[in-house]
């Protein structure tokens, strides 16, 4: 397989698994972003991505422009996701209407997601 795809044991695909996320999970904002992130009970699970770009963003176009810029974000920095865990990022309204690229996307997800790896560290030790 590709290490450019997101296969489909990788994606966070139903709306159940979605919603877990969302009631269960813990939530980080960014400017244009929220993240969500639920630990997985199985262990040998691998970190999975999903994500919701709702029609409030913009048109199809635009829409589909977000949710590239995610995935190509997720699949270059896959070795800094937190291991164990579904990771659900919800585009926030005013989204589309910034001049968003992946320079910008990657300057709000990377200090996010090292803070989530010290937290993690954290947790580790306290066990």
């Amino acid at each position: 397989m590709s290490r450019l795809t997101f296969p489909r044991h990788v994606r966070v695909r139903r709306r159940a698994e979605f919603t877990a996320c969302y009631e269960r999970g813990r939530r980080y904002h960014t400017e244009h972003f929220l993240l969500f992130v639920l630990p997985r009970e199985h262990v040998g699970d691998c970190t999975r991505t999903g994500m919701a770009v709702s029609r409030k963003v913009g048109n199809a176009v635009v829409r589909n422009r977000v949710k590239r810029l995610l995935r190509e974000f997720f699949r270059l920095h896959s070795d800094l996701l937190p291991v164990h865990a579904d990771l659900v990022a919800v585009a926030k309204r005013h989204t589309g209407g910034d001049a968003l690229d992946l320079s910008r996307v990657t300057a709000e997800f990377l200090p996010l997601l090292r803070r989530i790896a010290r937290r993690g560290r954290a947790a580790e030790a306290c066990d």
